[in-house]
């Protein structure tokens, strides 16, 4: 573990550290995350053409509907980038507004590699002199955690963070997740990774985990400890995907009070009109500050 990613005190940016950004918005609007999924079906949902305008128009009123009212809001990159440089263009305005807007933004981009390509993939989405650098990030630690290290560190040191996927719903995954070497599985060890990287962080420490929240009895299955870990859990699947709040201690254990609880389809399905998706965003964040915090 390097001594720059403790996750204790501001980095070089002067930027508090993510894990007590996050607790901070989570207090003041409680634990939904919202996505922005711009996926053809929901654009012609909302009665928009499958173009870069169609998609400028969807993304905005999200922006719109949510800024200030969520704890954070999750971008998805895929949809965005299958438009070309335009579309990420589009993607760096939503990132820039949300920003500006103060609401904490975790860009769902999965990156994983090793050595200087992970450290460009650090670089463009969680560097202060990036085009439009996210608070936050998801990765993929299957090349082994410590590969994810150039950004581990660079968030520590620029008060941002990453969520390392570590238990998936997808049927795919368990076959890879809750394979066990020397006795850990190795979900398992990428929680131990986070809890190392943690060390220290007086509440939420800055390397998150994405865990499912239809994962079922997955965590107590293996073991995991992720309260210790003080990690936040970014946890997909709640709303039309299955993930039901008021079980959510069945699935996250002592750890449910560390969960960003993301829901995307449930949320979105109410638009395209900017009040009724906000409402829709008030309605379901209450649900979850509910049901999560009266499970905590």
């Amino acid at each position: 573990m390097s001594a720059s990613s403790t996750g204790t005190g501001a980095g070089t940016s002067g930027r508090p550290p993510f894990g007590e950004r996050l607790r901070a918005a989570m207090d003041a609007h409680g634990p939904l995350c919202v996505g922005i999924d711009p996926h053809a079906a929901l654009l012609s949902q909302w009665g928009l053409t499958q173009d870069v305008s169609g998609l400028e128009r969807f993304a905005m009123v999200c922006v719109e509907a949510f800024a200030g009212r969520v704890a954070a809001v999750k971008p998805q990159s895929a949809f965005f980038e299958v438009f070309g440089s335009a579309g990420v263009a589009v993607l760096e305005r939503v990132l820039c507004d949300l920003r500006d807007a103060g609401t904490l933004t975790v860009l769902d981009v999965k990156r994983g590699d090793i050595g200087s390509t992970m450290g460009a993939y650090a670089q463009a989405f969680l560097a202060d002199d990036a085009p439009a650098p996210a608070d936050a990030i998801t990765v993929n630690p299957y090349l082994g955690y410590e590969s994810l290290r150039p950004a581990i560190d660079l968030a520590a040191s620029t008060g941002r963070g990453i969520f390392a996927l570590a238990l998936t719903s997808n049927p795919e995954g368990r076959g890879v997740q809750h394979a066990v070497l020397d006795g850990v599985s190795v979900a398992g060890s990428v929680v131990r990774g986070a809890a190392g990287d943690n060390a220290g962080a007086s509440d939420l420490g800055h390397v998150g985990l994405v865990v499912g929240a239809t994962v079922g009895s997955a965590v107590r299955d293996l073991g995991l400890d992720l309260a210790a870990a003080r990690t936040p859990i970014l946890a997909p699947g709640f709303g039309a995907q299955g993930g039901d709040p008021a079980q959510a201690r069945e699935v996250f254990g002592d750890a449910v009070g560390q969960v960003l609880a993301a829901s995307s389809r449930d949320v979105l399905s109410a638009g395209p009109d900017v009040a009724a998706l906000a409402g829709r965003v008030s309605e379901v964040g209450e649900t979850m500050a509910r049901d999560l915090r009266g499970s905590a």
